[in-house]
């Protein structure tokens, strides 16, 4: 695994509010949402790098598709959750 680290560990160690946010989350579900599509643009990937070798035969475009790139651009999503502490 590229992006080896435990959230919620993370979480608690640098933002006070991540106590609260573990009690609630050991009650019910919570959903986060944020600026992640505008980190990704910022990387400016073409299609070919969507794309990625993974699914360099797919019949679709899939610039854009952001979800894709968990597996295509792994060490980009990573970064952007470590070093851009994007988890905020």
């Amino acid at each position: 695994m590229l992006c080896e680290y435990n959230i919620l560990e993370f979480l608690l160690l640098q933002f006070p509010v991540a106590a609260e946010i573990d009690a609630i989350l050991k009650e019910r579900i919570m959903i986060f949402d944020g600026a992640m599509g505008t980190m990704i643009q910022k990387y400016r990937f073409d299609e070919s790098e969507f794309r990625g070798a993974e699914f360099n035969d797919h019949p679709a475009n899939l610039k854009g598709n952001n979800d894709i790139l968990s597996l295509t651009q792994p060490e980009a999503i990573c970064k952007i959750h470590k070093v851009r502490k994007y988890i905020v």
